[in-house]
């Protein structure tokens, strides 16, 4: 006896939403300008607050004050000392919160 299977009724593909492009946040996008202080590590010009977070991590690679062991620290050196309150280490969440007061 031969039997046939039969053929599962096809359901038509559901259409996936298309998800709206993400505009960006307008206080981010503003440009905001450096303390002196800050101005010394990252330049003196306005900036939004994503290219100073950018720029202070080029100069944290580019000197190596990551720390080895917990990579969530960031050691300071002698032109972070002062924006990061004196302490000689700092997690990286804490450093964009002591960054910000030096921008106006």
């Amino acid at each position: 006896m031969a039997t046939k299977k039969k053929a599962a009724a096809k359901k038509p593909a559901a259409k996936k939403k298309v998800a709206a492009k993400r505009k960006p946040n307008a206080a981010f996008m503003k440009p905001m300008t450096p303390s002196a202080l800050l101005g010394a590590v990252i330049g003196a010009n306005a900036m939004p607050r994503t290219e100073v977070t950018k720029k202070i991590w080029v100069y944290i690679k580019k000197n190596n004050l990551q720390d080895k062991k917990n990579r969530r620290m960031i050691n300071a050196d002698d032109k972070l000392k002062p924006i990061f309150g004196g302490k000689a280490q700092v997690s990286m969440f804490d450093m964009t919160k002591m960054v910000s007061k030096h921008l106006k």
